[in-house]
């Protein structure tokens, strides 16, 4: 006779496919008793730089029960971003995840309508879902559901599908069956610390977030540091160099989501565009994106870096 833990389980990993994500593992809704140390070093070192948000609610960010009282499942998914087209060559560049409607958007409706579901089906459960906007580690809890690995590059990398891919959760009272962590699959391979112009890897598994282009054109506000200069590699809004260059991705294939599907007219903005680009043009082609975190004067300014 099948439980009842495990028909919910099956339950909530049918429904999170059927709401278009790619994959759901679930694991135990305890204290990161492996990430607190690391986390603790990370920002004694200052890698977050001007993010000063990072520093808030460290119990929290280990401790999903501290978020969600009586919690015991975080259920983790992934959702594809990797677009069939790309913008042209002679452009400055956006992230591939900022190329359509914000994923806070897309993603929040996703888990509002799997915890409806989850409520209709199994009954009251009290839960939270979360796309990385609260303080939770995300990556952390995706590896112990057995989703990936979290590679050299700090990403989570999946070996059917390398790491184009947002991750969001559900934490849940309810018991579950859990998922096991994969084995680690990055080998010898130091693509991602080689080609990082920024050299923001400073050893496998460690990222200055200080230092990253994504740091420089989306999260810091001040101006953007001489040093960067000549070092952004045409970047204007986040940076996938680290997962431009991973082999996993060469596995990566195209969303399916529609509202991930940007506008027309950005794929084949040139630089000399991007140049002369104006407040009216910047609100049409990013109306409901992402991009609209860095403002349209944070965009000119990383603009203007990158002419330097």
């Amino acid at each position: 006779m099948t439980s009842n833990k495990a028909n919910h389980t099956a339950f909530i990993k049918a429904e999170a496919k059927r709401l278009g994500f790619m994959s759901c593992g679930i694991s135990k809704a305890e204290f990161l008793e492996e990430e607190a140390p690391r986390l603790e070093s990370w920002l004694n070192k200052n890698h977050n730089g001007k993010m000063h948000y990072m520093e808030n609610h460290f119990d929290k960010r280990l401790d999903p029960t501290k978020l969600v009282p009586g919690a015991k499942s975080v259920i983790s998914m992934l959702l594809n971003y990797y677009p069939e087209k790309k913008q042209t060559e002679d452009s400055y560049k956006l992230s591939k995840y900022a190329y359509g409607t914000d994923y806070h958007f897309v993603i929040k409706d996703k888990l509002k309508e799997l915890l409806f579901m989850i409520n209709a089906e199994i009954g009251e459960v009290d839960g939270r879902a979360f796309v990385d906007s609260a303080p939770v580690l995300d990556r952390a809890w995706a590896a112990k559901s057995g989703l990936g690995w979290v590679g050299k590059s700090s990403n989570l990398l999946t070996k059917q599908t390398g790491s184009f891919y947002f991750i969001a959760e559900l934490i849940l009272d309810l018991d579950l069956e859990y998922d096991h962590a994969v084995t680690d699959h990055c080998g010898s391979c130091t693509a991602c610390l080689d080609a990082c112009p920024t050299q923001a890897i400073l050893e496998p598994y460690v990222v200055d977030g200080s230092k990253c282009i994504s740091y420089y054109t989306i999260e810091l506000k001040d101006e953007i540091p001489e040093e960067a200069s000549g070092t952004m590699a045409d970047w204007m809004f986040g940076c996938d160099i680290c997962q431009d260059v991973c082999p996993w991705n060469r596995f990566s294939k195209a969303h399916n989501e529609p509202l991930f599907n940007p506008q027309p007219q950005l794929l084949d903005m040139t630089k000399e565009d991007w140049q002369e680009i104006t407040q009216e043009v910047f609100s049409q082609i990013f109306k409901k994106s992402a991009v609209k975190r860095t403002k349209f004067s944070g965009l000119t300014r990383n603009i203007d870096f990158l002419q330097k």
